[in-house]
C-alpha cells in the first residue's frame, strides 16, 4: 500500500509541477486557434512556429501555425475567419484598416485588433557582389526579386522603387525561389523584407558574396515623403558576413494581431504568455529581442484587443484611450 501511495504522491507532484505553467482550457474558448505566418525562408515562419508551440503549451489549446504569403494574406484570413491570429507589418495593417491599399479594393478590414509588438522589419536590398551593383538607382531596368506577392515586400517594394523613380521589373516568388533566382543571375537584385538576420539572405550569402545596399539620406527622404508610415531602419554591421559596416535602409514595425471577437480572457492570457516566454522566441530568432511590452508605442492607429489592453494596464503601460476600446 505504501508503494502505491508513493506512486500516487509522485504523480500528484508531477501534475502539480506541470499545471503551474499551463492553463486548463476555458470551456468558452475556441477549441483551437490558427496562426497565419508567412512563407518558409522568412522570419515570420520561424517566429510563428515557435510562437504557436508556446501558446499551445501555455493556453492548453492547439495553436496551429499556417504558412501563408504574408501580411496581406494574413489580414484577409483574419477577416474571413480562416485564421484567428496573424502576423502583420503595420504598413500593410494601415492599408487594410483604412482600405487604401490596392489589394483592399477599397474595403476596410476592421476585424483585427493589436495584440503585441514583434520587431522591426527592414527592406534589405542586395545584389551579387560580382554584379557591381552598389546603389538602388542601379536597379533601374533590371528584374528585381521581392518575394511573395502578398507579403509586405510584395506590396511595398514596388512603391519604394516608384518613390525613387526606379523603373524595374518585379519578380514575385517564394523566398527559396527568390534566393535561387538571385544566385542564378535571373534576378539582378533582391529586396528581402523581414527581420534581421533574414534566413533567405543568410542562405544566399552562404553560396556567394553579396553587396548589401544602403539607402542615401536623400533616397530615404523621397521614400518617407511618399510612404510616411515607413521609418529609418539599420542592419547592424556583422548581421551578414558580406557586411563591413552598418547598412541604413527603410523599415516598418511588426505586430501580432487577432480577431476582435476572441474572448478577452483568452487574449489576456495569450499576451501574458508571450512576454513570459520571450527568451524562447529569442533563441529561434534574435529579432524577438524587440518583443517587449514597451514597444506597444509602435502602434499608432490599430485598436488593441481589450484583453491585451488589460494586460498592459496591469503592468503599468498606458494605451491611448483611442486605441483601447472596451469591447
Amino acid at each position: 500500500m505504501s508503494r502505491l501511495m508513493g506512486f500516487v504522491f509522485a504523480a500528484c507532484l508531477l501534475t502539480s509541477g506541470t499545471s503551474a505553467n499551463v492553463l486548463a482550457a476555458n470551456p468558452n474558448w475556441p477549441k483551437s486557434l490558427t496562426l497565419a505566418t508567412a512563407s518558409p525562408g522568412g522570419v515570420y515562419y520561424v517566429y510563428g512556429d515557435e510562437l504557436a508551440k508556446i501558446l499551445t503549451e501555455k493556453l492548453g489549446i492547439p495553436v496551429n501555425p499556417l504558412p501563408t504569403q504574408g501580411p496581406v494574406h494574413n489580414v484577409k484570413l483574419l477577416d474571413s475567419g480562416g485564421a484567428q491570429l496573424g502576423l502583420i507589418t503595420m504598413g500593410v495593417g494601415l492599408q487594410g484598416w483604412k482600405g487604401t491599399g490596392d489589394w483592399t479594393g477599397g474595403k476596410r478590414y476592421g476585424n483585427m485588433r493589436a495584440l503585441f509588438p514583434m520587431y522591426d522589419t527592414a527592406f534589405q536590398m542586395a545584389a551579387l557582389r560580382r554584379s557591381g551593383i552598389s546603389d538602388a538607382a542601379q536597379f533601374d531596368k533590371k528584374l528585381v526579386g521581392i518575394g511573395p506577392r502578398a507579403g509586405t515586400g510584395g506590396e511595398y517594394a514596388p512603391l519604394i522603387l516608384k518613390a525613387l523613380g526606379i523603373s524595374a521589373q518585379i519578380g514575385n516568388a517564394s523566398w527559396a525561389d527568390t534566393t535561387a533566382n538571385l544566385l542564378s543571375g535571373q534576378y539582378g537584385a533582391v529586396i528581402m523584407t523581414g527581420g534581421v538576420p533574414f534566413p533567405a539572405m543568410k542562405k544566399a550569402e552562404a553560396k556567394e558574396p553579396l553587396t548589401l545596399i544602403a539607402l542615401t539620406p536623400q533616397q530615404i527622404e523621397l521614400i518617407r515623403k511618399a510612404l510616411p508610415e515607413l521609418s529609418v531602419s539599420t542592419i547592424p554591421n556583422g548581421t551578414y558576413s558580406s557586411q563591413d559596416k552598418d547598412v541604413v535602409t527603410i523599415g516598418v514595425y511588426n505586430f501580432a494581431v487577432g480577431r476582435a471577437d476572441l474572448p478577452d480572457d483568452l487574449v489576456y492570457q495569450l499576451v501574458k504568455a508571450v512576454f513570459a516566454s520571450q527568451p524562447r522566441l529569442v533563441k529561434v530568432t534574435a529579432t524577438a529581442s524587440d518583443t517587449i511590452p514597451q514597444n506597444v508605442v509602435k502602434d499608432t492607429f490599430l485598436p488593441f484587443h481589450p484583453g491585451a489592453a488589460r494586460y498592459y494596464r496591469e503592468i503599468g503601460i498606458k494605451i491611448p484611450d483611442s486605441l483601447a476600446p472596451t469591447n
